[in-house]
Order: structure tokens, then sequence, then C-alpha cells
């Protein structure tokens, strides 16, 4: 049997790892810092909460913490974008994150939509 919460626990914490591995050789700057310090926050906390989310005491909690992926998820998602436009890292590793949480936001979110108490 496919364990589907498994499979995105592990993509989303993927996602996060890549994330911070692509950022942190970056070299300092207050700007760079700021959108660093975003994203990691915002793509951490998309596996985070969809763990706690699998770990739900109830359907109005699980739904709740799913809003919360998805609106995290798509916050990475804008970092990315900004990323992109200050050509930060690697036009190929760029589109492969943003594709990858572009699956994620649309998978949770019809998910959600499914769970709409």
């Amino acid at each position: 049997m496919i364990n589907y919460n498994q499979i995105f626990q592990d993509r989303t914490k993927t996602l996060a790892i890549k994330i911070i591995k692509c950022l942190s050789p970056i070299p300092y700057s207050d700007a760079v810092s700021i959108i660093r310090r975003q994203i990691i926050r915002s793509s951490t906390s998309v596996a985070s909460n969809y763990r706690a989310m699998c770990r739900a005491r109830s359907e109005n909690e699980r739904f709740a913490k799913l809003s919360v992926v998805v609106e995290e998820a798509d916050e990475t998602l804008y970092w990315l974008e900004i990323i992109k436009e200050l050509n930060l890292i690697a036009v190929a590793t760029l589109n492969e994150l943003m594709s990858e949480t572009e699956e994620i936001v649309k998978a949770l979110a019809t998910y959600r939509k499914k769970l709409k108490p």
C-alpha cells in the first residue's frame, strides 16, 4: 500500500534541505540575508507543518494545518521567484526547486479542497 503522507513528508523535507544547501554558499549581504532567512523559514515550515498535519487530532485541525502548509509552500515559491529575478543561484537548480514547489502547492491545495469542512 502506498503511504502518500510519508511520500509528502519526505518530499517537503527534501525540498527544505535542498533550499538550505543551495542558499548557504551565497556570500553575505543584508538583502541576501533577509531572503535566505525568509525562504529557509517558509520551506522548513512546509515540512514541519505537513508532518504536524499527519498527526492531527481532528479533521478541523488537519484542515487548518494543511492550510498553513499550502500558504507556506506558496510563500516559498514567491521567494524562489525573487531569487530567480536576482540571479542568485544557477538557473537549472532554481527551475528544479520551483517545479518541485509548484507540484507540492498544487497537490496539497487540491487535497485541502477535498478536506474542506
